[in-house]
């Protein structure tokens, strides 16, 4: 009886876990997230670089912007799955984004979780910073770090092997707890920063540099990173 009681309570936690994971994206409309586009402020009837297609968010790269989401979030599990459908190129996942367009009159102030094809899981800081271990190695001199233009704002991630090829679909996780995040693609873990001086914020997509498809955007509140 004891043993059935636990394995009672396991399958509860377990549905209970599961219930919290939602989609941020229906991938039938925008509802929930908002298009800042640059190119768009003096010609609203332009073309918008984010669609729907074939059940898919589809980023088209050009004109450049970001869609982001309306709420602000903290302590969360990402998982998203990409690909870059015809040619390789950059994208980004946008993370504890707050004042828009504090970089190049684009970018909101932010930690971004670089997709670019072979580079995924770089840290890019943008207006915001964070620590890594190793960092002189993995971001340059001490004295070039920073957030703004003209710094050393990349730090690279541990691994350019985990992607697919370009065609294939990848899962970047991203975990967001604290001042911490960590970054996982395809089940590899290829970031871990601390010290992040921002720990809540919107979420963001990029337009930026190739088409991008995404099938999937879900979100589950943590309370303990994964190890």
């Amino acid at each position: 009886m004891k043993n059935a009681f636990v394995i009672v309570v396991l399958i509860v936690f377990s549905l209970s876990a599961k219930a919290q994971t939602r989609s941020l994206f229906s991938f039938k409309n925008f509802d929930g997230w908002h298009i800042d586009v640059p190119a768009l402020d003096n010609n609203p009837n332009g073309k918008n670089p984010f669609i729907l297609r074939n059940g898919m968010l589809v980023s088209l790269a050009d004109p450049q912007g970001h869609i982001i989401t309306d709420s602000v979030y903290e302590n969360y599990r990402l998982e998203i799955e990409y690909r870059f459908a015809a040619k390789p190129g950059n994208c980004g996942v946008i993370l504890h984004a707050s004042t828009p367009r504090v970089l190049y009159a684009m970018f909101p102030k932010s930690i971004e979780a670089q997709l670019m094809h072979k580079n995924a899981g770089d840290f890019w800081c943008i207006g915001e910073d964070i620590s890594v271990p190793d960092m002189e190695k993995r971001r340059g001199p001490k004295k070039n770090w920073g957030s703004v233009d003209g710094k050393e704002r990349r730090i690279v991630n541990l691994t350019d092997k985990s992607e697919k090829p370009v065609g294939e679909w990848n899962t970047m996780r991203v975990e967001c707890l604290g001042d911490q995040i960590k970054v996982w693609v395809n089940g590899d873990l290829v970031n871990h920063g601390f010290n992040c001086t921002v720990s809540k914020g919107q979420i963001a997509l990029q337009a930026e540099g190739s088409e991008v498809e995404f099938r999937r955007v879900d979100f589950t509140p943590i309370t303990q990173l994964s190890n």
